[in-house]
């Protein structure tokens, strides 16, 4: 997958290791999904950016874990005669991934992957709104994560 790596606020640091495992996850989920030519953002940011966006596009007045903003569900005109798919962005908070990873007693590097796979999942059209699809997307989730070699 074309994945591009952001952050905001831009003074955040992240280890390296991190960047290419949300890489290679990208590439994994590409590669399983039939859509291994997609362009992908991926933005790493702290509660409060995180906050201002879910209150924004969401109309929830707190900090999440995660956002997906899928282009195939935008506004956006589509794009003839292009040899790639814009999947969207995945927005995550690496703020809350490190209280998640200490509440649920994995890695960090495992809960900021899941965030992404989930993201990445919602991206390609999957949700939990109801029962079913909830335990497809979790169903799912541990194909990716499984695919991944990354354990809880």
């Amino acid at each position: 997958m074309n994945t591009t790596i952001s952050f905001e606020p831009e003074t955040l640091t992240v280890d390296a290791g991190l960047l290419n495992e949300i890489l290679r996850a990208a590439d994994v989920v590409g590669e399983l999904y039939g859509v291994a030519e997609a362009e992908l953002s991926v933005t790493l940011t702290d509660d409060e950016h995180i906050h201002a966006l879910n209150k924004k596009f969401r109309g929830i007045d707190r900090a999440t874990d995660v956002l997906s903003f899928a282009f195939r569900e935008s506004d956006e005109p589509e794009i003839f005669g292009a040899d790639f798919e814009i999947l969207g962005d995945v927005i995550i908070s690496l703020e809350r991934a490190k209280f998640q990873a200490a509440e649920f007693g994995h890695s960090f590097l495992r809960e900021v992957i899941f965030l992404e796979v989930h993201g990445l999942l919602h991206l390609l059209g999957y949700d939990h709104i109801d029962d079913v699809e909830r335990r497809e997307m979790e169903s799912e989730q541990k194909f990716v994560m499984d695919k991944l070699g990354i354990r809880r």
